[in-house]
């Protein structure tokens, strides 16, 4: 009896319970308006655009139900003034890694519905909301906007798949273009991004990375080439050297010395980076190199000496005294070395040897080979 009781609470409990079970579906491919994400890395930014994207289909698009004009009651929904919702299915959605600005106004990071709201005069409101969860634009609320910019829309060619994209892109910004059917849609993006690495080398160097020389060392380097906070990067400096001496961030802090106008103290720590032990004749080479290009051609000369006579004439270095002879106008002297370069320059080497060539030609016609 028990038994049967059981039997029938369990036929029971699945008819009661038939509707939920059958109601899960497989997940399957949207034919019409197929999901799509792009992204694109902007300095060390990450800017992310989920989609879905409508098919033109030989329909009309502007100013009907699929991209309506203006901001309308679409009848469903708690929204009494939506605008497109551009895309199709869900909220189009964009993420920002870091705070960005968007055609120059600030936006924090994070990630935003992104909506359209179309003009008949071919501009458009760009609105980035706090929603990022509804479906379409039928819960669009404006209180909810974290910004809104307007732009002008353009012509291009036919692009059958609606489709957002990055283009114009450099260090600091790229240009983000919705395009679809004959109309382009384009916003920009940008970062302050030297603030961004300066404060995420900060971060990193809490780390692991602060622990050797080379991530202090990094860091410095970014300072000096990008020339921006370089007390900041002389400091960084003074961290790799003190976690591990080498030519590489002595002759790093002689540089941003240099450049903070600290010349004599420039000069001084980069004889300390010459003479130590980790210098190698590439690398005292390319600062006699550095020189020349600075117009200092006496102590390019000096250190092209000290690279041949240090490293016992190997033959970068008589290439460096060719250097340095031809800036200070010395032909003759250039041309014995860089003879003499030509003649041990390693046999693989298929590189230099016709550079060799072609600046002893320079030298034999009274041309500096600098």
């Amino acid at each position: 009896m028990a038994i049967k009781k059981f039997t029938s609470s369990l036929i029971i409990g699945l008819i009661l319970a038939s509707g939920s079970l059958f109601a899960q579906t497989i997940t399957t491919p949207r034919t019409p308006s197929p999901a799509a994400e792009v992204s694109q890395t902007i300095g060390i930014s990450k800017v992310t655009i989920n989609y879905s994207r409508p098919a033109v289909r030989e329909r009309e698009i502007w100013g009907t139900s699929l991209a309506h004009y203006g901001y309308i009651n679409l009848g469903f929904g708690s929204a009494t003034a939506a605008p497109w919702r551009a895309g199709a299915n869900e909220n189009t959605t964009i993420t920002f890694s870091d705070e960005a600005a968007i055609e120059g106004k600030s936006i924090p990071a994070g990630t935003y519905g992104l909506f359209v709201g179309l003009h008949e005069d071919g501009k458009a409101d760009i609105i980035f909301s706090k929603n990022t969860t509804s479906w379409g634009s039928y819960f669009y609320a404006q209180e909810e906007d974290q910004l809104r910019i307007t732009v002008s829309s353009t012509e291009i060619s036919h692009t059958e798949r609606l489709t957002y994209n990055f283009v114009d892109i450099d260090k600091k910004s790229a240009l983000v273009v919705l395009d679809w059917e004959k109309k382009r849609i384009p916003f920009k993006i940008s970062f302050a991004v030297d603030n961004i690495v300066l404060a995420n080398a900060n971060n990193q160097l809490r780390n692991t990375a602060g622990f050797g020389w080379q991530g202090p060392a990094s860091a410095a380097q970014y300072c000096l080439t990008n020339n921006v906070n370089l007390e900041q990067g002389l400091a960084w400096a003074e961290q790799s050297i003190a976690a591990q001496t080498n030519f590489n961030n002595l002759s790093l802090k002689a540089q941003l010395l240099a450049k903070l106008n600290k010349l004599t103290a420039s000069l001084a720590t980069m004889d300390i980076a010459i003479k130590h032990p980790t210098a190698q004749v590439f690398q005292l080479h390319g600062y006699g190199r550095q020189l020349i290009a600075q117009g200092n051609k006496d102590r390019a000369l000096e250190i092209f000496k000290y690279n041949h006579k240090t490293n016992k004439g190997a033959w970068p270095t008589n290439y460096g005294l060719a250097r340095g002879y031809s800036a200070k106008g010395d032909y003759k002297n250039a041309l014995k070395y860089l003879k003499i370069a030509l003649t041990k320059v390693p046999a693989n080497d298929k590189q230099n040897p016709p550079v060799i060539k072609a600046n002893i030609t320079k030298l034999e016609n009274g041309i500096d080979i600098n």
